[in-house]
């Protein structure tokens, strides 16, 4: 890959999940090489790329009204370049539309066009006119070798698969990534290897779906083996994943996440509704009783797991009855964190055409009550802390507490407490002086920390 510029700079805002994350890491890599530095401020940059996320309505809307507001900057800057990416510019009539709507923006690529980032860039500059590239290169495949550009140095995204053949009926994911594809076990470990020779302490493991890993490769393996592959590496000492699904989540894994002691002791497991009704609606392919039996034997292999989850409100024909069973699974799992969202309609979805759509008074007044309850639940969960001592990975100072440190436990619980800044990157025992609801407080120590 040619360097076509020098003293560049560029600005890089992105919307979305995880993945949309690590693929702004990519676009950064890639733009590295081709001399480009990141800046803070879109005021200063040569090229502005937004990565967009098209899972919910309120960032799409955010995106449009970006958008607007740097007309003006491309007209006081002849050269700036404009660039739109993500899982928004990969639905065909969206990409249309933001290249008509907004003639000023240079370049529209999808979630696939990474890798082809220098010849887009160099395309624009050569025609003056919109360059829109949304289309796979190749069915199934997957590019190796594109540069990556980290942040902290302690903590990093590796991306294992790309794509999903679940098809919930509320979810736009299949149709913008497309199908699931799972890069080669020697691929993945290469990189973590080189990651952990960098002095990265932990490891995140990305897909739609991990559960799935593994399916359509010629090597038969899973994703609980891959874990414990994983976790020989040397230097790494903790191992994240996400997301898991509840129809495949096997006892393997179950298994895995007990037996290798470097994956950390926390599962993101969304169970989205509690009614079997409104679940079989979704095309979930699990029950409420299901999931319940699969948290139960998690939390009887692995006691003191922290349980993480997404859950919608709203969606097409819940009635109140339907809710209460969504309360009842928050009653029951106790979860550590939520993540709650409002449903809203995507199109081209099965869920859009779906009659009985819920006004949006009552899913706002539902979402109140479910937030009381894991907010409730959450808070209570977090006081059981109190005077425990926890292995805490130190990510950097505070942004909330400058006079503070702040890390993670190996149950993905945020903790502040002072300490020298050299502790960065390391692991140290803090124990826990007061909880609060969304954070622990605490103070190092030589105790060693509660398993």
């Amino acid at each position: 890959m040619g360097t076509i510029s020098r003293d560049k700079k560029y600005f890089i805002k992105t919307w979305g999940c995880q993945m949309n994350v690590h693929d702004s890491e990519k676009i950064a890599g890639v733009l590295s090489l081709l001399g480009y530095n990141a800046v803070d401020n879109e005021k200063e940059a040569d090229l502005i790329i937004f990565n967009t996320c098209c899972v919910r309505e309120h960032a799409e809307v955010k995106v449009y009204g970006n958008l607007g507001r740097l007309r003006k900057l491309k007209e006081q800057k002849d050269d700036l370049i404009l660039a739109v990416c993500g899982c928004m510019t990969q639905q065909k009539e969206v990409a249309q539309h933001i290249a008509k709507r907004y003639p000023f923006v240079d370049i529209v690529f999808g979630t696939n066009q990474v890798h082809k980032l220098a010849e887009l860039i160099a395309n624009a500059k050569l025609t003056g006119e919109t360059i829109v590239d949304i289309e796979e290169d190749e069915e199934g495949k997957i590019i190796e070798g594109v540069p990556v550009s980290r942040g902290d140095g302690i903590k990093a995204w590796v991306a294992i698969m790309h794509g999903c053949n679940n098809f919930c009926s509320y979810c736009i994911v299949p149709y913008v990534r497309g199908r699931e594809r799972s890069r080669k076990k020697e691929h993945i470990l290469d990189e973590i290897e080189r990651l952990a020779q960098e002095g990265y302490k932990e490891v995140t493991l990305l897909g739609q779906n991990v559960n799935s890993y593994g399916k359509g490769l010629e090597e038969e393996i899973s994703f609980a083996s891959l874990l414990r592959e994983v976790d020989k590496v040397r230097g790494i000492e903790r191992i994240r994943f996400m997301t898991s699904h509840p129809k495949d989540l096997s006892d393997d894994l179950i298994y895995a996440i007990r037996d290798c002691s470097n994956v950390c002791e926390h599962i993101h497991l969304p169970f989205q509704a509690g009614s079997n009704n409104v679940l079989r609606r979704m095309n979930r392919k699990y029950t409420k009783e299901r999931y319940i039996e699969l948290i139960e034997r998690i939390k009887e292999n692995i006691p003191g797991i922290s349980i993480t989850t997404d859950i919608i409100v709203g969606f097409p024909g819940e009635s109140e009855e339907d809710f209460l069973h969504t309360l009842d699974v928050v009653e029951k799992v106790r979860f550590d964190s939520a993540f709650t969202f409002l449903y809203s309609k995507r199109r081209g979805t099965p869920a859009e055409r779906m009659e009985d759509q819920v006004p949006q008074e009552v899913k706002h007044e539902r979402l109140k009550r479910l937030l009381d309850l894991t907010e409730r639940i959450t808070a209570e969960n977090n006081s059981a802390l109190r005077g425990k001592t926890v292995e805490v990975l130190v990510e950097g100072v505070s942004k909330t507490h400058p006079n503070r440190l702040t890390g993670r436990t190996r149950t993905n619980k945020i903790v502040h407490f002072e300490g020298d800044t050299g502790l960065t990157g390391k692991l140290v025992n803090v124990r826990i002086t007061d909880p609060q609801s969304w954070s622990l407080f605490g103070e190092v120590t030589d105790e060693k920390a509660e398993s």
